[in-house]
């Protein structure tokens, strides 16, 4: 494993952590919360992150084999977090904090078998605009901002 996919592991499994830490300290009238802009349940957008890291690292993986990713857009993002936002409106804290931990060590023991050059390939990303972006970036925009950028949605709602 390189000093690269190590580095990057290491921040998407800090990001979960800290995700993590967060929610469980959330009251269960936090975690029901409506979170802006799109007003996702706070519960329902710590679920969405964990069930993201597959996906993200799929995509992560398709660029890192040079293959173009086609076919995806934001409309599709869109629905697919609304699709999630109404399937998973119940979800359980515990359960949820789990899916989480156990998805972004997943996802980060699978960035972690990405050799350098897998990180440096670029390849065209149809949610970017066809850029040839490379697996690195894509990781770095997607598996390990995403906790982050959650994180401080749901701060900001609760106010802590």
């Amino acid at each position: 494993m390189g000093a690269r996919a190590e580095a990057l592991a290491d921040r998407i499994e800090l990001g979960a952590h800290t995700l993590a830490s967060f929610a469980e300290g959330l009251s269960d009238a936090e975690w029901r919360m409506s979170v802006p802009p799109d007003g996702r349940q706070a519960g329902v957008m710590v679920h969405h992150v964990a069930s993201m890291y597959p996906i993200e690292v799929d995509l992560a993986r398709t660029i890192a084999s040079g293959k173009a990713v086609t076919g995806l857009s934001w409309a599709d993002v869109a629905k697919l977090n609304a699709g999630h936002a109404h399937d998973h409106a119940a979800v359980g804290k515990q359960e949820t904090v789990e899916l989480l931990r156990r998805n972004a060590r997943a996802a980060a023991d699978a960035v972690r078998a990405l050799t350098d050059q897998e990180l440096d390939r670029a390849a065209p990303v149809s949610l970017n605009a066809d850029a040839p972006l490379t697996a690195q970036f894509f990781i770095e925009d997607h598996a390990l901002r995403h906790s982050f950028h959650h994180l401080a949605k749901i701060r900001a709602a609760v106010r802590r």
